[in-house]
């Protein structure tokens, strides 16, 4: 009932159309109950009578007879119509909070779910749910009208006939009942393995290039047919149990068919209904059974629209780990001064990545942070974006700790440039203005040229406006890099943050990005990851972290003086070549 009334709650901006739907269906349901009665009337009554009267009322009542089904026509017109429409746009609702929902949700939630599996909730699960919305109501309306309306008027011509073909209905019933609830199951073992085709899809489509460069064609196409055939084997089991479901019901309504045939026979002989009550008895019949088919239909429609629905509402129900306080205030003023104060973190049950940590960052001051891998540098500056949140001690900027400043707010005042820079599919032009969204062009230009990329730009043939491609791929790692860097020069933060920003660079490239990474940290505090000790030189202070935390600190000569973990690093990169 919990997830019904969640269901129920899409359909109220719709209220107006949901109940006209219903208003058009009991009109379609009454005139087709009307006719059998109104042909039984017509044969008894009105066709007895002499052939100059019954000629005279058959313009009356060919008018009438049109008039009804041009009603009939405008209910099933508005039905198939509007009552898509209604179901398209509570699926548009859906997807919006769906949508909605994944830009909520933490770093943490797609640490542990595939793109592909979110793509699948986004899209066929909401179709399925859309197709509920809009054909549940209204067929079980329409079916249960046709079905007690028909059966009042079978009792009427035959209470013994009648209460001969209950039974067997009520067998079909308890048979409908048993098999929903075995296909339940299948329906959302379905739901699993097509999302799980989809994850391994997404997966291999998007690391083609290494698959390429690995020549693995082979190993993904083993990978991608595990998953297909587990799809395969689920539709398979999914369409035995449609099989058995149809073919039982089918079987039924044969039944229902043969117990009118015997009865109405037995009844005849015995003067208990005559011939044209058989007639109109048998009319009834279809109608009688035709809402049941649509029931059976809707029984598989309902299953793969509620499963769609419960994996929904699984993300729904997601609560994001990282949340404004009810009490969050924004960010202003910022003049970018950050401390770790007894800093410690883990990743859920992991081990410890970080153990009371101590930094302190003056306005205006670069810091640098180096080390061997894993040992949580990048961790460390995902904390002051809040990207993940602090298991011990408190981040401050400003002497204000981050978890009581409103995310936006925090966001907004940070800058960002990674070594894995992810470009949007669109222009240039698009992919710079993502720093600040409502940027003038003359504002985009001068960020590129802070960036040393207005020249390369203006030199392709279709300057800012240029496609870059999915993910820019048409780009090369230095073009891609420069762009992100305008991007932050756009957004102008504070704070700045640059995670190995050149290290998948060549020289050549290198030389020229750290020309724009060094214009792009003036007058901001910044704290910078590097594994290429020669770009961290004229930091302020090097931090040296390890698995044991902070090893050493100082500036570049301090270090190389202490010939500590820094100086070998040091001097493994530049093999004793160069000297301080």
């Amino acid at each position: 009932m919990h997830v019904f009334k969640r269901f129920l709650r899409y359909y109220k901006p719709y209220r107006t159309v949901f109940w006209l739907d219903m208003a058009c269906a009991m009109l379609v349901s009454v005139i087709d109950l009307i006719f059998p009665q109104l042909l039984n009337y017509l044969t008894r009554s009105v066709f007895t009578r002499s052939p100059q009267e019954v000629l005279s009322l058959l313009a009356p009542l060919a008018f009438g007879l049109l008039a009804m089904y041009l009603a009939r026509y405008g209910g099933r017109f508005y039905i198939t119509y509007q009552g898509h429409v209604m179901g398209a746009r509570m699926e548009s609702d859906m997807r919006q909070d769906l949508f909605d929902q994944f830009q909520r949700l933490s770093f943490s939630y797609y640490d542990h779910n595939n793109t592909g599996e979110m793509m699948s909730k986004l899209v066929s699960d909401l179709f399925d749910i859309s197709e509920l919305a809009h054909h549940g109501p209204e067929n079980i309306f329409i079916s249960l009208l046709k079905i007690f309306g028909s059966f009042v008027l079978l009792l009427w011509i035959n209470v013994p006939m009648t209460l001969i073909l209950l039974a067997v209905t009520l067998v079909m019933l308890a048979f409908s009942v048993w098999q929903n609830g075995k296909m339940r199951a299948v329906f959302m073992d379905n739901r699993r393995k097509i999302a799980g085709v989809n994850a391994s899809l997404q997966d291999s489509l998007a690391g083609i290039r290494v698959v390429k460069s690995f020549a693995n064609e082979d190993v993904e196409r083993k990978k991608f047919s595990g998953s297909n055939l587990q799809f395969l084997d689920s539709k398979e089991r999914n369409y035995k149990r449609m099989g058995i479901f149809h073919a039982g019901n089918n079987f039924f309504q044969g039944m229902l068919f043969l117990t009118v045939l015997v009865s109405g026979g037995y009844f005849i002989a015995n003067g208990q209904i005559d011939a044209v009550d058989l007639a109109t008895y048998a009319l009834y019949i279809n109608i009688f059974i035709n809402p049941i088919e649509v029931l059976v239909e809707f029984t598989e429609m309902f299953q793969k629209g509620f499963s769609g629905f419960k994996r929904f509402l699984e993300v729904m129900d997601t609560e994001p780990e990282i949340v404004d306080a009810p009490d969050a205030r924004p960010l202003r003023d910022v003049k970018g001064v950050i401390d770790y104060n007894d800093v410690s973190f883990s990743y859920e049950r992991h081990e410890t990545v970080l153990s009371h940590i101590q930094i302190h960052i003056d306005a205006g001051r670069t810091v640098a942070l180096v080390g061997p891998s894993g040992g949580g540098k990048t961790t460390l500056c995902s904390l002051l974006p809040r990207f993940y949140d602090v298991t011990g001690g408190a981040v401050l900027i400003d002497g204000q700790d981050v978890r009581g400043l409103t995310l936006k707010s925090l966001r907004s005042a940070i800058g960002i440039v990674q070594q894995d820079v992810y470009l949007f599919s669109g222009t240039i032009r698009e992919n710079i203005a993502y720093g600040k969204p409502d940027a003038t062009d003359e504002e985009i230009v001068e960020a590129a040229k802070k960036a040393n990329i207005h020249e390369f730009v203006m030199g392709l043939e279709d300057g800012y406006d240029t496609y870059v491609g999915e993910r820019g791929a048409r780009l090369s790692g230095g073009q891609k890099q420069r762009i992100s860097i305008a991007r932050v020069f756009l957004k102008d933060p504070p704070i700045l943050i640059l995670d190995e920003a050149t290290s998948a660079l060549d020289n050549e490239s290198e030389r020229h990005i750290q020309q724009s990474l060094e214009e792009l940290a003036r007058d901001r505090t910044t704290i910078v990851i590097a594994h290429r000790l020669s770009t961290i030189r004229n930091a302020d202070e090097i931090i040296v972290i390890d698995d044991d935390g902070i090893r050493e600190r100082g500036c570049h000569a301090e270090l190389l003086q202490q010939n500590g973990l820094y100086a070998r690093y040091y001097n493994m990169q530049f093999e004793g070549l160069e000297q301080a």
